[in-house]
This record gives C-alpha cells, sequence and structure tokens, in this order.
C-alpha cells in the first residue's frame, strides 16, 4: 500500500491566492465559484483568519473560508462556511473533513455562536450540521433547498439567535435558480 503525503492545513496566505483559484476551479468544474471566492476575499466580511488550505508536499490541494453573512432584525453577523473545495484527484482522502474541522474549532476559539453552511446534506451532518431552519435560520433564498441549509451551533450558541440570513449582493443564486 502507498503511503499517503503528509496532510498541513494551515491558513491561507496572500501568496496562495493563484493555487487556491485553481483548486476551486477544478473542484467546482467552474471558474465562477473561484471568482466568487475572490469577491469574499475583497470583501468587509471575509474574515482572513478563518480561510485555511490543506497542502500536500508544499502543494495546496484543498481550500475553505468562512466569511460574515446578516441576519435581519440582528446586530451581530453569523459565520457561513463556503465555499469548500479540495482538488479532485484528492477527494475522499479526509481533506475536506480536516478543512471544516479546522473551520470550525477556529470559529469555536473565537467565540462565534454557529456556523451556517448551504451544502451537501449527506455530508455536512457528520460535523455537527443540522437544520438552520430548526434553529430558527430562515434562508436568505427560497430556492435554496431546505436540507441544504445547515447550521452547526458551537459552545457560544444563543437559541435566541433567530431571524432571516441575508447574503452579500455578490453571492450567486442557488444552483438551477
Amino acid at each position: 500500500m502507498a503511503e499517503l503525503p503528509e496532510l498541513w492545513i494551515r491558513r491561507e496566505r496572500p501568496e496562495d491566492a493563484e493555487a487556491v483559484f485553481a483548486v476551486i476551479e477544478a473542484a467546482f468544474g467552474d471558474r465562477s465559484v473561484a471568482e466568487f471566492a475572490e469577491q469574499i476575499r475583497a470583501s468587509a466580511d471575509h474574515v482572513p483568519e478563518l480561510a485555511f488550505v490543506a497542502e500536500e508536499e508544499d502543494e495546496i490541494v484543498g481550500h475553505t473560508m468562512l466569511s460574515y453573512v446578516a441576519v435581519e432584525g440582528l446586530d451581530r453577523k453569523l459565520l457561513v462556511l463556503t465555499p469548500m473545495s479540495v482538488r479532485p484527484d484528492r477527494q475522499r482522502t479526509g481533506i475536506g473533513r480536516a478543512l471544516v474541522q479546522a473551520s470550525l474549532s477556529n470559529a469555536d476559539s473565537r467565540g462565534e455562536p454557529l456556523v451556517l453552511c448551504e451544502g451537501i446534506p449527506a455530508y455536512y451532518p457528520r460535523f455537527g450540521f443540522r437544520s438552520a431552519t430548526a434553529l430558527g435560520l430562515e434562508r436568505p433564498d427560497e430556492r435554496i433547498p431546505d436540507a441544504a441549509w445547515m447550521a452547526v451551533p458551537l459552545r457560544s450558541y444563543d437559541p435566541a439567535i433567530k431571524g432571516r440570513v441575508i447574503y452579500p449582493s455578490f453571492f450567486p443564486p442557488p444552483p438551477g435558480a
């Protein structure tokens, strides 16, 4: 059996931008998702300390980031995990899991109450994600499938955090919308 290369999860650095763009584009098969990540990075709601890359043998093979989104009627913003990508030849090897765990752990240590995501219902619950709607957080767009609209409460979670989530204007519409 071949030995797997050592995986490092670290904070994204400015010099990673080109490699991150390539990973996202390859993972989604679509340049627009990589451009979306660049828009997040350029926004005031980007949290550089919560953007991570997965590196193997000095090569970036995965990426994810957390940024803030508004909630109607609330003074505070909440984190959303998007996008999360792993290079196609390295998918299903635990890289995505390591990236999501690093994101959640770091958000938790900052005292964030929860992390939202619009994701694959068969994948994200393993990290504690569950229905955001059931937690009282309404979808920013009704075309987002309710099963894909999830949140994971962290240690500072407050059940009083409720309302309709509002995405920045540059967030893309749901797939197929």
